[in-house]
Parts: C-alpha cells; structure tokens; sequence
C-alpha cells in the first residue's frame, strides 16, 4: 500500500522489511534534509530538520511514519 500518490518519487521504501526500521527513518529523513538543505526545507515546510527529526519522534511509529511522509513523501514511496 502507497501512503500517499504523488508523482517523481526517486526511492521505495518497504516499510515491512529491515528499511522500514524507525532508526533507518530517521536517518534517511536527515539525509534527505541535508540534501534539499535548510533554506529548501524552510521555503517549502517552515520548519528546520531538526524540527522535523523531533516531530517524526514525538509519537508511535505510525506518527513517525505519516511525518516522514509529510515531508519527504514527494521523493521517497513508502510501502506496506
């Protein structure tokens, strides 16, 4: 199941195998933070990475899931 449909997605990610982990989100979404950079993150959400990793935490892992798919749904398809 695709979380969200959206076009030009670069990368699946199956949430049911080993890169579905909470701590690989995590690391992925700093990744990816540092790659579109601070300025891209704050023209295009207003929040900083840092804000993103502590949202991404401040819930269960479907919290986590659906706030990585917030803001980096546009390039990463998440798959269950």
């Amino acid at each position: 199941m695709t979380i969200r449909e959206k076009q030009h997605r670069d990368k699946e990610i199956d949430l049911t195998g080993p890169h579905g982990n909470a701590f690989v989100l995590l690391g992925l979404a700093n990744q990816l933070a540092k790659q579109l950079g601070p300025e891209t993150l704050m023209l295009l959400h207003g929040v900083t990475a840092k804000e993103i990793q502590k949202e991404m935490m401040a819930g269960n892992y479907k919290h986590l899931i659906e706030t990585f798919d917030k803001y980096f749904g546009d390039y990463v398809t998440l798959e269950r």
